[in-house]
């Protein structure tokens, strides 16, 4: 391994931003709403947008890979998904939503060559996933890449997002922790509060059922707080996500992932300074940059 852990965990922080404009501009919705999808709430289109390099995959296939969300929240989002608008079209409509969100975002930045340099270092990386196992990784990766710098940073970060997707799943699953464990777990070490993993729909009664059997494992306190070894447990699975993402970047040396983060730092601030993007997620991770 060339890089350290810190340095894979620095670039998923990076990029994690660029791809999550799909599901929080205000384009995705306009083209969302186009295709005939309901915008009230980001969910029809975050499942459709998500979901759409599936083919036309049913709620048992898309709750194997997405895995932290409810099965009956994406049996409700999933099983219309197709009667709106065929995969293919959601695939367009996503493309010009992203194209549009990023132009802009970024602004004088899109046509930069520093995003350029930034697209081509980061498309290396994805192009040397092993997407073995790692199914969202592998059909976002079976999709053609457009032309344009600021589209091919977010194809390539969308396939190593992805492939990290994958591999914390494994992570998750090697330490015999269920859907609604990994979120109550991530909660109960203080990621984010409980409301905020309140999206992913799991009902009280879930919730609570989870929780006795994470305290019946020694992992949770009568408090909701995790035990120390609950807390090793969560920094055990983060370490193995961390090494199960590395090796794509084992394709650029270590002053190329340091000239990566350099180009995508004001990338991100761009992105995140607009508010756009929550400031916690029930992936723990802040939305707020600085030069650490």
């Amino acid at each position: 391994m060339k890089h350290s852990l810190g340095t894979v965990r620095q670039m998923w922080r990076l990029l994690e931003p660029v791809h999550a404009t799909l599901y929080y501009a205000p384009e995705a919705f306009e083209e969302a709403a186009a295709l005939g999808y309901p915008t009230d709430e980001r969910w029809p289109s975050y499942f459709a947008y998500r979901a759409a390099p599936l083919g036309p995959a049913g709620p048992q296939l898309v709750n194997a890979l997405f895995y932290s969300v409810s099965p009956q929240m994406v049996e409700h989002y999933t099983a219309a998904a197709w009667h709106t608008a065929a995969p293919q079209r959601v695939l367009e409509a996503r493309s010009r939503a992203v194209d549009r969100a990023l132009r802009n975002l970024l602004g004088d930045r899109v046509g930069s060559p520093e995003l350029r340099e930034a697209a081509d270092l980061t498309r290396r990386a994805a192009e040397a996933a092993d997407t073995a196992g790692r199914a969202l990784a592998a059909v976002n990766s079976a999709l053609p890449w457009p032309d344009e710098p600021h589209m091919v940073l977010w194809h390539a970060s969308t396939i190593l997002r992805e492939h990290r997707g994958d591999g914390h799943i494994a992570a998750l699953q090697a330490h015999s922790i269920d859907p609604a464990e990994s979120l109550v777990l991530h909660a109960a070490i203080g990621a984010a509060p409980k409301e905020v993993f309140n999206s992913r729909q799991w009902t009280d009664e879930e919730w609570t059922a989870a929780r006795k059997r994470l305290a019946a494992r020694g992992l949770m306190q009568a408090d909701g707080r995790a035990t120390d070894e609950g807390r090793q447990i969560r920094t055990a699975v983060e370490r193995l996500t961390d090494h199960l993402a590395a090796p794509p970047w084992d394709v650029l040396a270590p002053g190329e992932t340091a000239r990566l983060a350099e180009l995508l730092i004001p990338t991100v601030l761009d992105i995140a300074g607009t508010g756009l993007l929550p400031a916690q997620s029930t992936l723990g991770l802040s939305l707020k940059y600085d030069h650490e």
